[in-house]
């Protein structure tokens, strides 16, 4: 007697869906993992961002800790970091890069110079950044004297964000504080949008 064939239940999960795959944890979406765009010598926005388990980076020890890493790690592969302002999680950056590969590169020196700093100093191994490093190509003069603005102020834009009053003064964690200062946590613009365009657009005081 030849039995019967028995059905086998598709499994209602997984597959290509909607919703389907890991859930995200945190609220903010992470950044995409896709090919990045190509440039050349370009002026870029840059944003990293740090785990919550990590402490306030604007504190005095991990500031300190911070300036050591970019005192080394500004100026590597043709890679510039112009400007840059750290929040109590995340950090902005102007840099210059002359395409993506180079970026990349000095990105990941950048990025494991802080790792180890911090960590020294919190007395932890582990990771440090949450996400990848978030990066936008500035197209003129104007766009790239915005995003210099943006992140010399940051300070007053989280206070604005928050409903605080904002803090009067050069933000003492951000590079316009660093200038005249030794080792230099920033290197000179070299190409024409951040040495010269930006000079024309919004004058000396924000290229500085």
């Amino acid at each position: 007697m030849k039995k019967a064939q028995q059905e086998l239940p598709f499994r209602q999960w997984g597959g290509a869906r909607r919703g389907a795959g890991r859930k995200r944890k945190s609220a903010r979406p992470n950044v995409p993992h896709r090919v990045r765009g190509k440039f050349r010598n370009g002026a870029l926005h840059v944003t990293v961002r740090i785990r919550r388990e990590v402490w306030n980076l604007r504190t005095h020890r991990c500031f300190r800790a911070l300036r050591y890493a970019l005192a080394r790690g500004c100026e590597r592969f043709g890679f510039r970091l112009v400007h840059f302002s750290v929040q109590g999680n995340h950090m902005h950056y102007i840099v210059e890069a002359p395409d993506a590969e180079s970026l990349g590169c000095a990105m990941k020196g950048l990025e494991v110079r802080m790792a180890r700093a911090l960590n020294s100093v919190m007395r932890r191994r582990g990771p440090v950044f949450a996400d990848r490093y978030h990066a936008h190509l500035l197209t003129s003069p104007r766009e790239a004297a915005n995003a210099i603005r943006y992140v010399l102020e940051n300070r007053v834009v989280h206070a604005m964000r928050n409903g605080d009053p904002a803090p009067s003064g050069i933000d003492p964690c951000c590079s316009a504080a660093w200038q005249d200062c030794g080792p230099p946590l920033v290197a000179q613009p070299r190409w024409w949008m951040l040495r010269v365009g930006v000079l024309r657009r919004a004058g000396p005081i924000l290229a500085a």
